[in-house]
């Protein structure tokens, strides 16, 4: 457990770490998620959150256990294909985790999602919130396109609109 990531997350208000995504951005990015789900038949769930409450950081969580957290509490894993996919940023870790379900687990390599994750960071550090984000969704459209092609209608089953928790 790290004081300072403690405190940063306790006094990092919510509204400051999500700056870089404003509205407009985020509808941008809703709509980047629908047109990509045209094109496989999996479903992309996208999440943000600023940081983490108190009994989780004094418990160690790391953003990769929050994520899988997410993608559990979120019913990322319900899809009729096991085909969901969970894009999370934790904004005050400045962290970036793909969770997928088992559906895609076994077909696409971690270290494929990592590069995706990586390339996303490389975007934020420049500042490219809203881009980096756009082009890590089409990196992660060209890995479902290959493994779960549209193959006719394509239920859509979890809501493209970001999420802010």
């Amino acid at each position: 457990m790290s004081i300072r990531r403690i405190l940063k997350h306790l006094f990092m208000p919510d509204w400051l770490a999500r700056r870089p995504f404003p509205e407009a951005a985020l509808a941008r990015i809703g709509q980047a998620i629908g047109d990509s789900e045209r094109t496989h038949e999996a479903e992309l769930r996208f999440v943000l959150e600023a940081g983490l409450d108190l009994v989780d950081l004094l418990r160690g969580m790391t953003p990769r256990q929050r994520a899988e957290r997410v993608f559990a509490a979120q019913r990322v894993w319900d899809t009729e294909r096991n085909s969901g996919v969970l894009l999370y940023l934790q904004l005050v870790d400045r962290d970036i985790e793909i969770v997928a379900d088992r559906g895609i687990a076994g077909l696409v390599r971690q270290e494929e999602w990592e590069a995706i994750c990586q390339r996303m960071e490389e975007a934020f550090r420049a500042g490219r919130f809203e881009a980096g984000t756009v082009e890590g969704i089409r990196d992660i459209t060209a890995l479902l396109v290959r493994h779960f092609p549209a193959r006719g209608h394509n239920p859509d089953e979890l809501p493209d609109k970001p999420l802010l928790l």
